[in-house]
């Protein structure tokens, strides 16, 4: 067969009945696909239709011509779906000829369709929208890691220009170095072009004047000098030597002098040529505290640590390099090593802190501070409120009063007095003490109806020891029983002569019911003010005492001080005691804020960190840090006290214990309102102790009872006191649950009272000895499992079961036990009277013999009181 017949070969049925159909390769898509070595291959490619496209036409007849636009049909109207008109088909099939297709009705779409499809396009859309933002994102993400690689590149290529940039000036350095090096140890250039070529060596061309000119000129850039090109040698590695140096530079193999070395050399000729010169000794003044280290001492005198540990040895100490020395020790080792020793302590904090004395020029009248003082119910208080013309005695416990109180009357004169009211009982000894010391008048109060009492000696002997001048009032006048002249001469008696005996001593006869005699008073006090010359400066920092001290619950730590010299104002920085702070208030003694208290007034100082002690003295400091070490000085200064008190004695407690026996204590926590109170409770409670019991103060402190105070009393097993205070609800609930005893009082001598009675408890009972009769043994009676029985006649008293007993022989006690049996006849009785006869058998003890004598008697104890 030809080509041209096996290209026409018609359709036939071959192989498995397949029908197979042969085209053209142009007509079936077939591509040749070339490969390496000259291979090649024919592939057919299958094209697919899309899914959705318009059917083409076999034979469609001839396009017409296009027409424009403007004679463009009109787009036939859309058909609705219940009349369709014919399709594409179907017109395809008329002008073919060929049997039209069947017709396909459109059905009208159900709601649930509807709803379908347009779900179906909304979820499109958002992908849509979705797809696009990410891409968005993408984008901009692609070109923000764009930029930042741009910049990258740019940072890199700008150091990479700085490093070619530095290696160049480098490099020229180096050349430069090299030259002058060269030129200092006198190599010429035709020594260095002799020098023989080692392998990795370069020869060094020396700069000419333009060149040396342009290396000197600032800002100029110098090229590095060019190197003559040499042949490397086998085995030579350059490219492995590592960093090159200026050495390595100029010569691998030989060593060159290099500037430095030059250097140092010129140096050392120099001190050569001028000698040996000794550094000259800096002796210094060296500060010595009361204990200081070795290390620290060699340090402050910049010698030597084992200089000084020699020194040391030669004394014959051995010490460490951190040993404590004393400052005398220290003293004599500055003084050896010729530095001049200044000895400081640790109280020096203090040096300066009440200031110099102030000039007489630079004083002022002041008013006067009068402490009114006396015995209990005598009238102090009620006295200071009529001349103050309040009611302070209104709310006064018990009608007493139980701290200091500080006030200032304003005189219809115009003067300004000072009072300071201080308690009458007992117990308050110490507060009066305090206020006889600050004061400057003592007006002692005693009663016109009740004399001259305890407290009053005592108010008298606190003026005497303070030795201020004492004005006496005597008050009651307004009761009938009043006698003055007694009391004048019951002061006799205490050495207080009064003016109408011929003494120097002020009477005035006075009633704060009636208010007698008050001006009088006030015009005695200001007429012996004068006399005193009482002034003080008040232009610079204030200082004075501390009155009174107690915890406010809403304002803190409130301070009652007295000024004696100075304005104390707002804002200061003061120092009482072991406290410190700043002045937040000043609140004068009716209760109201003022700017600055002057010298001679009393007021409450807000501000403080703690309640100092009462009758600590305060001043006015410059900053908050020299406040902060005068405290720190004084709390540890109190703390050594305290612990050496604590151990000496325990010491003593210890040998009481070995030689009379444990004595029995009352632990006792003490809360009270103010720090006096407080302080005269502690006093009270001392006062009663004594050999076999005794009261401890485990804690003391102002302000409410708190939960710390019940845990201690837990662990103590202590007994609490509040004194005008109570517990807060933690405590109490507390308390509470371990069963801890709280007790509130607001008088004093009810507390006294009342741990004077639980003292009482804890004394061993008095045990007191009653004879009840006695007996005579007339026969003695064996009997089996019993013993002997003393066949007795009482011949005196009463014989009584189990009553003691003391066997006499010859008036002589053998023995003393307890009566062990008592018959009569056979029968168990518990008494026999004298007359009657009676058996007695002796508890354990049987040598009885006729002719003893028996005497009964009973022990009774009776509870013992303070």
């Amino acid at each position: 067969m030809t080509e041209e017949t096996d290209e026409k070969k018609p359709l036939t049925l071959a192989g498995r009945g397949k029908l197979e159909m042969r085209r053209p390769p142009a007509a079936a898509g077939q591509v040749r696909q070339s490969f390496s070595h000259g291979r090649s291959k024919t592939v057919t490619v299958e094209v697919k239709k899309k899914r959705g496209a318009a059917p083409v036409v076999a034979a469609a007849p001839a396009a017409a011509p296009a027409r424009p636009a403007a004679l463009a049909p009109a787009p036939a109207p859309i058909r609705k779906a219940d009349t369709p008109g014919p399709t594409h088909d179907e017109a395809v099939d008329r002008s073919s000829g060929m049997p039209p297709k069947p017709r396909v009705i459109l059905k009208p779409l159900t709601d649930e369709e509807k709803a379908s499809r347009t779900r179906a396009l909304e979820g499109a859309r958002r992908q849509s929208v979705e797809t696009r933002a990410r891409a968005e994102e993408e984008a901009a993400r692609r070109a923000e890691e764009d930029a930042r690689a741009a910049s990258e590149r740019e940072a890199s290529s700008r150091r990479e220009a700085e490093e070619a940039e530095r290696k160049r000036h480098d490099e020229a350095s180096r050349t430069k170095a090299a030259d002058v090096a060269a030129a200092r140890i006198g190599k010429d250039d035709d020594e260095d072009q002799a020098r023989p070529a080692v392998a990795g060596a370069t020869a060094v061309r020396p700069t000419t004047a333009e060149e040396d000119e342009r290396v000197r000129r600032p800002g100029a850039k110098v090229e590095p000098p060019r190197r003559p090109a040499t042949m490397r040698a086998r085995g030579d590695d350059r490219r492995r030597g590592g960093k090159m140096t200026v050495q390595g530079a100029l010569d691998e193999n030989e060593r060159v002098r290099s500037l430095a070395s030059f250097r140092r050399q010129q140096q050392r000729n120099n001190r050569r040529d001028q000698g040996p010169a000794s550094p000259q000794k800096v002796f210094r003044d060296v500060i010595l505290p009361e204990t200081i280290t070795v290390q620290e001492l060699a340090s402050r005198m910049s010698e030597r640590g084992v200089d000084v540990i020699k020194s040391l040895m030669k004394m014959g100490m051995m010490v460490t390099i951190n040993q404590v020395i004393d400052a005398d020790t220290a003293e004599l080792i500055a003084t050896e090593f010729g530095h001049r020793p200044k000895r400081v302590s640790a109280s020096d904090v203090e040096i300066g802190l009440r200031g110099d004395e102030d000039d007489s020029d630079a004083k002022d009248p002041r008013p006067p501070v009068v402490t009114i003082m006396g015995h209990v119910d005598h009238g102090k208080t009620s006295l200071l409120d009529a001349l103050r013309a309040t009611d302070v005695a209104a709310g006064e416990a018990g009608g007493i009063t139980q701290h200091i109180g500080a006030y200032q009357v304003q005189l219809k004169s115009g003067g300004k007095i000072t009072f300071l009211d201080t308690p009458g009982h007992e117990a308050f000894t110490s507060m009066r003490a305090r206020g006889a010391k600050v004061t400057d008048i003592v007006v002692l109060v005693v009663a016109a109806d009740d004399g001259v009492m305890p407290q009053t000696i005592e108010a008298i002997r606190h003026a005497q020891a303070a030795e201020v001048p004492i004005i006496v009032a005597i008050n009651k006048m307004d009761k009938p029983g009043a006698e003055p002249d007694r009391v004048r001469r019951e002061l006799l008696q205490h050495g207080l002569v009064a003016e109408e005996m011929g003494g120097e001593v002020i009477t005035v006869p006075v009633s704060a019911k009636t208010k007698q005699g008050l001006d009088k008073l006030e015009e005695l006090i200001l007429l012996q003010a004068e006399v005193l010359e009482l002034r003080a400066n008040a232009n610079r920092r204030a200082d004075g005492i501390v009155v009174e001290a107690k915890l406010d619950r809403g304002r803190g730590a409130v301070a009652t001080v007295l000024i004696q010299r100075g304005t104390l104002r707002v804002g200061d920085v003061m120092v009482a005691g072991r406290e410190w702070g700043r002045v937040r208030a000043l609140i004068n003694d009716r209760g109201l804020q003022v700017d600055e208290v002057r010298p001679g007034e009393p007021t409450e100082v807000l501000g403080l960190a703690g309640t100092p002690e009462a009758g600590d003295e305060f001043s006015v400091v410059a900053d908050e840090t020299r406040a902060r070490d005068i405290t720190a000085f004084r709390t540890a200064q109190a703390k050594s006290a305290i612990a050496a008190t604590t151990g000496r004695s325990s010491l003593e407690q210890m040998f009481d214990k070995i030689k009379i026996g444990e004595a029995k204590t009352l632990p006792i926590i003490v809360k009270g309102d103010v720090r006096g109170s407080v302080e005269a409770i502690q006093q009270a409670l001392e006062g009663i102790s004594t050999d076999e019991v005794s009261v401890r103060v485990l804690h003391s402190a102002v302000g409410a009872i708190t939960e710390s105070d019940v845990t201690l009393a837990q662990a103590s097993r202590a007994l609490i006191i509040g004194f005008n205070v109570r517990a807060n609800a933690q405590a109490r609930d507390r308390a509470k649950r371990d069963n801890i005893d709280i007790r509130y009082y607001s008088i004093i001598y009810n507390l006294v009272d009342d741990m004077k009675a639980s003292l009482s408890g804890m004394l061993k009972p008095a045990l007191r000895e009653n004879t009840l009769g006695q007996a005579r043994i007339k026969e003695v009676f064996s009997i089996t499992k019993v013993g002997k029985i003393a066949g007795c006649e009482v011949v005196e008293g009463v014989a009584r079961r189990g009553a003691r007993l003391r066997l006499l022989r010859d008036d002589v006690v053998i023995h003393e036990g307890a009566i062990d049996t008592l018959k009569h006849f056979k029968d168990d009785v518990r008494e026999v009277r004298a007359g009657s006869e009676c058996g007695i058998a002796i508890e354990n003890y049987q040598d009885v013999q006729v002719g003893d004598m028996i005497e009964i008697y009973e022990v009774q104890e009776i509870a013992r009181t303070l």
